[in-house]
């Protein structure tokens, strides 16, 4: 099973990841507002990760990495979780809200197709390469007034670092675009599930410890005295966010390879506007209606099949 035949399992996958990290976007959102960003990812992942290998070692299904596999398996997770996340969060501190989903989702799909070309394991065609381009033009209209008011006046929270912030979220789209194409090889050599469940619990604990000790309010929120609320979001991340949907993403990317698999950054911010106006009665507006369409468009011309790159 190739990216270049979908089944309609690949199908289903790609549709559960859309659906879930969509809907991460209202309990992360939620928890953010009583829990530090660092804090909440590393006892996310981190009990996530604890999670998934217990499941898979209680079944007999956890192999052990070959000591030559260690190198990868450190790198995966340095550039997954440990590199991506503090640049994440440290730069959305400066920009808005919209201007960092757009600058992370517009990058992601970019950056999974160059590297993918660039270690052998994608094609740049034409539909694909015009795919991707259409979904970009998609966020853009999606989160156009974001994008129009970061360009009327920078964010002043941070003085001149604005624009360092915006490059900071690029960089973290471009880090996690790395990791999610070097760790195919182990995906395929020991399963999605492992892999997840590894760089979760390595990562989540590196970026637990490193909440603890810099971030402001970590210690503070350790006994982790919670809300009802705001443990059912947090135990939204950590079941569904990260075990399911990681976990899935990483078969995608078995399965379909990272360009295809990416697609989901334009399908996903749509569950996120359907959430909104669901959930918090937000108005659609005809330019988001319209960008909408635009972005599954992309998304349509980006997961057609390329053609078999030899082996």
């Amino acid at each position: 099973m190739t990216q270049n035949s979908p089944p309609r399992a690949g199908i289903s996958l790609f549709l559960l990841v859309c659906l879930l990290w969509g809907g991460t976007w209202v309990p992360l959102k939620y928890d953010l507002r009583q829990i530090p960003p660092l804090f909440l990812a590393g006892t996310r992942f981190g009990c996530a990760g604890l999670l998934l290998l217990a499941g898979l070692a209680l079944r007999g299904r956890l192999p052990l990495p070959a000591r030559a596999d260690w190198p990868r398996f450190l790198a995966v997770t340095a550039l997954l979780m440990v590199g991506t996340y503090p640049l994440l969060f440290w730069g959305a501190e400066f920009v808005s809200s919209g201007l960092s989903a757009v600058l992370d989702l517009a990058f992601m799909p970019v950056a999974l197709l160059l590297f993918g070309v660039a270690f052998r394991q994608d094609r740049l065609t034409l539909p694909r390469s015009l795919g991707i381009g259409v979904g970009v033009v998609g966020l853009v209209v999606l989160f156009y007034p974001a994008i129009a008011a970061a360009w009327a006046g920078p964010d002043q929270r941070g003085g001149g670092f604005p624009v360092l912030g915006a490059a900071a979220i690029v960089l973290s789209a471009l880090i996690y675009a790395l990791g999610s194409v070097i760790s195919r090889p182990l995906i395929r050599a020991y399963g999605p599930a492992p892999v997840a469940g590894g760089t979760m619990l390595l990562g989540g604990s590196v970026l637990l410890v490193a909440a603890l000790v810099l971030e402001p309010g970590a210690r503070i929120g350790a006994p982790m005295a919670w809300n009802f609320a705001t443990w059912a979001s947090w135990l939204f991340l950590v079941l569904l966010g990260s075990i399911v949907a990681y976990t899935a993403y990483l078969e995608l990317l078995r399965l379909w390879g990272a360009a295809r698999a990416g697609a989901y950054a334009f399908i996903s911010p749509i569950v996120a506007v359907g959430l909104g106006v669901a959930v918090f009665h937000e108005t659609l507006t005809p330019r988001s209606a319209v960008g909408m369409a635009i972005m599954l468009a992309g998304a349509y011309l980006t997961l057609r099949p390329a053609r078999p790159i030899p082996a």
